[in-house]
């Protein structure tokens, strides 16, 4: 954290400096405030039971002179009851390579699969799939470089790599690991039907050299065993919430496709958006074989029926393989959310939001029923959303 602070100075230091030699560029500066009331925590979440702050965070973004930008994101959260934070962004990007190329260093969120790259606060339901929160821990920033090139294509096509140390993946590993421990390719493949619809199709692979200590997903069993007991007592927001990975392995492929629907490509009035996700995790442990694999799938479907009204529907299913010593258990989750949100301005959005678990195996805490609230207001300028 020392050095991530030393380098923010100087990233803001020479921001300064900057003024003087790009007077037309300015750094702009963002605040989000995500509060959110949850009547029980969910399994897998990343909300307690009651009030609490969500994903709030503070950004500044600018040129360094003529080749660079760079961002700098601190976020503050609650997470089991107490408020954390941290610097979840500080990277520096180039802004005049040729050939359609830009390269990344410092932290960033991982481009791997659709939602990935952006930030919680604006997706579409107050949490995300099954799929990020068990193979990804939600939302997966780590320290590394990234190249990417957009070819010179009718249609975008956009192919990247990453290289991170994946310490913010997974923490503890059976053996040590020097460097560089997760890689990722990723392709992005879009364009328009007519003006009514478009839709973009993507593929993404990470490897990870950083397999989970046997011990850690023993103790986490051990620690849920534990806590069983409070739920009769009232308190039902313990261990659901994690750093990092809860499932992962040495392989993770991911899937995903998006169309959206908006008359004459005005979507300010009326959208329809519709986006299916999978992934599939192998190379769990050394004990594991072919057939031992993790698999998530998500659908959600979100209709903007008015300029401030939205509503949507997300189903997922969650399938792993859960270590035991040399063996493994089954384990499933399956999800269904619906929501409704009032967004009176492009900056505020409160959403109700009822969420369901069943069919739960080797889950401790599944929520039957959960009702959240969610109040959602940005200020200032923050960054343009993806596609």
């Amino acid at each position: 954290m020392q050095n991530l602070l030393i380098g923010a100075t100087a990233l803001l230091a020479a921001a300064a400096q900057a003024q003087t030699s790009a007077p037309t560029e300015q750094w702009q500066f963002g605040a989000v405030l995500d509060a959110t009331a949850t009547s029980r925590a969910i399994e897998l979440g990343t909300r307690d039971q009651g009030l609490q702050l969500g994903h709030s965070d503070l950004t500044a973004s600018g040129p360094i002179g003529r080749h660079l930008q760079a961002q700098i994101t601190g976020v503050l959260e609650t997470h089991d009851g107490e408020l954390e934070s941290a610097f979840e962004e500080a990277w520096l990007e180039t802004r005049t390579l040729p050939l359609g190329l830009t390269a990344r260093v410092g932290r960033f969120a991982s481009q791997i699969g659709y939602l990935n790259q952006q930030h919680p606060h604006a997706d579409d339901f107050v949490e995300r799939p099954l799929l990020y929160r068990a193979f990804l821990g939600g939302h997966w920033n780590d320290d590394g470089v990234r190249l990417n090139l957009t070819l010179p294509t009718r249609l975008y096509w956009m192919v990247g790599a990453e290289a991170f140390r994946g310490r913010r993946l997974i923490a503890e590993t059976d053996e040590p690991v020097n460097g560089a421990g997760a890689f990722t390719l990723t392709t992005k493949l879009g364009g328009d039907f007519d003006r009514s619809n478009s839709w973009q199709l993507g593929l993404s692979y990470l490897k990870s050299r950083r397999i989970a200590a046997l011990e850690a997903h023993e103790e986490h069993g051990e620690h849920e065993a534990e806590e069983e007991g409070h739920e009769e007592e009232g308190h039902d927001d313990h261990a659901h919430h994690h750093h990092g990975a809860a499932f992962g392995g040495r392989h993770t492929w991911m899937v995903d496709a998006t169309w959206k629907w908006a008359p004459a490509g005005n979507n300010s009035d009326q959208q329809v958006r519709v986006s299916v996700e999978a992934a599939q995790i192998s190379g769990i442990n050394r004990f594991a074989s072919s057939q031992d694999r993790h698999k998530a799938y998500a659908l959600s479907a979100v209709w903007r029926f008015h300029p401030n009204w939205e509503t949507g529907v997300r189903f997922d299913r969650l399938r792993v393989a859960m270590p035991h010593g040399d063996h493994f258990h089954d384990g499933r989750l399956d999800e269904t959310a619906l929501m409704l949100a009032w967004k009176p301005s492009h900056g505020q959005s409160l959403r109700l939001q009822y969420t369901t678990q069943d069919r739960a195996l080797g889950f401790e805490h599944p929520a039957k029923r959960a009702i959240q609230l969610q109040y959602v207001i940005a200020f200032g300028a923050h960054g343009a959303h993806s596609y």
